[in-house]
């Protein structure tokens, strides 16, 4: 695990060296409060059907989950009982842990510089945002990440990663706007399109 006491992530300095007055400049912020930063990424992992025939799926996306992230995945249950597909209302179906400060620098590093390029005919990801400076994308295979052990693997899942970020509107410039500017100074790797 990461010792987050004495240990500042390699993207972390680059924000507070570098990305904050470039941010400044191109959007012309009068305060530094008004820059763009980082809030969470939140990583889920649902395992479906998979986890109603077989508990121990389950059990392994969460545990899969947490050699990602750093830190301690949580199953997350089913709301309601659906008998046709014979889901029990508090079932484990997936996991999700949520990531702040140093271990979401060192996640977001992870996926932008190992993961993605590990990705088969990998073009880059569509900036697909919220509306209020919010980022998503998904990943079709859990594997691209070097923490998780290819033969030992039962089960390959998909994730869900939901980058948020502290950008507003401001001026002539949408809060989507100013998020892919940040992101894409930290090298994500954006589709043209």
């Amino acid at each position: 695990m990461l010792d987050t006491a004495n240990y500042t992530p390699r993207l972390k300095v680059q924000y507070k060296d570098t990305i904050k007055a470039a941010l400044k400049e191109q959007f012309g912020y009068t305060n530094d409060m008004q820059i763009p930063r980082l809030d969470k990424i939140v990583i889920n992992i649902g395992c479906g059907a998979e986890a109603v025939r077989d508990s121990k799926k389950a059990k392994s996306a969460v545990e899969d989950l947490t050699k990602i992230a750093g830190q301690q995945a949580v199953g997350t249950k089913a709301k309601k009982s659906h008998a046709p597909f014979r889901l029990r209302e508090g079932m484990i179906i997936g996991a999700k842990v949520t990531l702040r400060d140093v271990r979401m620098y060192e996640f977001l590093d992870r996926l932008i510089t190992v993961a993605m390029p590990r990705i088969r005919d990998f073009r880059g990801v569509k900036a697909s945002f919220d509306g209020r400076g919010n980022f998503a994308t998904g990943l079709k295979e859990h594997i691209v990440f070097p923490e998780i052990e290819f033969d030992k693997v039962d089960e390959v899942w998909g994730m869900d990663i939901i980058i948020t970020t502290t950008a507003i509107d401001y001026g002539d410039h949408t809060a989507d706007e100013q998020a892919k500017a940040l992101l894409a100074a930290f090298n994500m790797p954006f589709t043209k399109a």
